[in-house]
C-alpha cells in the first residue's frame, strides 16, 4: 500500500517535469536555466539519499522547493487560486 508521503513525492516529481517542460516550451526558461534546474534536481535526487540512511526523506521537500522556484520563473509570480 502506498502512503501519502509517497504520493506527495510522486506529485512533486511530476510537477517538476511538467513545470520544466512548460518553461522550456513557452520560452520562459533559457537553456542554461533548464540545465541548472536539471543539475540541481539530479544532485538532490541521486545525492541526498547517499549522505546518510535518513537523508532520503529530504528529497521530496527539496524537489518541492525546486517546484516553487520554477512556478515563480515560469508564471512570473505565484499562481492565483481565487
Amino acid at each position: 500500500m502506498i502512503d501519502t508521503h509517497a504520493v506527495a513525492g510522486w506529485i512533486a516529481q511530476l510537477a517538476f517535469w511538467v513545470l520544466l517542460s512548460l518553461g522550456v516550451f513557452f520560452g520562459e526558461l533559457s537553456r542554461r536555466a533548464a540545465i541548472v534546474f536539471l543539475v540541481l534536481w539530479a544532485v538532490g535526487y541521486f545525492g541526498l539519499p547517499r549522505l546518510s540512511p535518513d537523508s532520503g526523506f529530504v528529497v521530496m521537500p527539496y524537489t518541492a522547493v525546486l517546484d516553487i522556484a520554477l512556478v515563480w520563473l515560469v508564471f512570473k509570480g505565484d499562481v492565483r487560486l481565487s
